[in-house]
């Protein structure tokens, strides 16, 4: 298995990363991909995924908006220039769109920048998209990527599912399946083929319902495709294989 969506290297996990990751290989979590959040912190992640030799993308997150766009932006070139070589960065991100964290055109304006280096550098986007799906897909089809990308934590219902498949994006599955109250995902993920989504956990956040309070960790994956696989009425390891092809395929593994 591999995460396709953790934020390993943040402090939550300074305490005991090592035993974390002896059990996730213990438990067949072979990798994961570490997603980008601001400028100030990429160093800490390209530390961390070289030391454990994870994946990596680099991008800007909505909840850390700079205050000087273009020169963000202009760092992100260099540092995915740098970094273009390296068989280990597979994806511009995460960034996106959030209506509930301080919303403003500037959101708007830093993910299209973004997206144009995925397209210069002919990577995927891995998208953060809460209340935003119509100007997220607005904005897609408008920036027309290559390779696509995935919309990561997908909790939204199969119309706007399949808009964001006909723009060439996956979708990302993490631990709200496992809710029963979950419905429209649950559904979505009942109803549209395997080939679209991808397995992911968004550690530390996003706990499963029953976990609410306590950190997040890949060590969930099992659960999720055991979900799934109910879900779906096939056996686990169809499953697996099926969303190990699709992050493989997508993010060049």
């Amino acid at each position: 298995m591999i995460d396709t969506h953790a934020h390993l290297d943040m402090t939550e996990f300074d305490p005991d990363r090592d035993e974390l990751v002896a059990e996730m290989s213990k438990q067949g979590i072979s990798s994961a991909i570490i997603p980008g959040v601001a400028a100030d912190k990429w160093q800490q992640q390209l530390d961390i995924a070289d030391k454990y030799q994870w994946y990596f993308a680099l991008g800007i997150h909505p909840w850390y908006v700079p205050d000087d766009i273009d020169r963000a932006i202009v760092l992100l070139d260099a540092m995915l220039q740098q970094y273009r070589e390296n068989k280990r960065l597979v994806a511009v991100g995460e960034c996106g769109l959030d209506k509930l964290h301080s919303w403003s055109n500037k959101q708007l304006l830093l993910l299209e920048k973004q997206l144009h280096l995925a397209q210069t550098y002919q990577l995927p986007v891995i998208l953060h998209a809460v209340k935003a799906h119509q100007e997220l897909i607005h904005l897609l089809k408008r920036c027309r990527l290559e390779r696509g990308g995935v919309i990561h934590g997908f909790y939204g219902n199969r119309q706007i599912a399949e808009q964001y498949i006909a723009l060439g994006f996956k979708l990302g599955v993490g631990g709200l399946l496992l809710n029963p109250s979950a419905k429209k995902l649950r559904q979505t993920v009942t109803e549209l083929p395997l080939e679209h989504f991808l397995l992911e956990t968004d550690s530390p956040s996003m706990s499963p319902f029953d976990q609410a309070n306590s950190r997040n960790t890949p060590l969930i994956l099992n659960r999720i495709v055991s979900e799934i696989s109910f879900l779906k009425k096939n056996d686990t390891v169809c499953i697996l294989e099926q969303l190990n092809k699709n992050a493989v395929q997508l993010f060049e593994l």
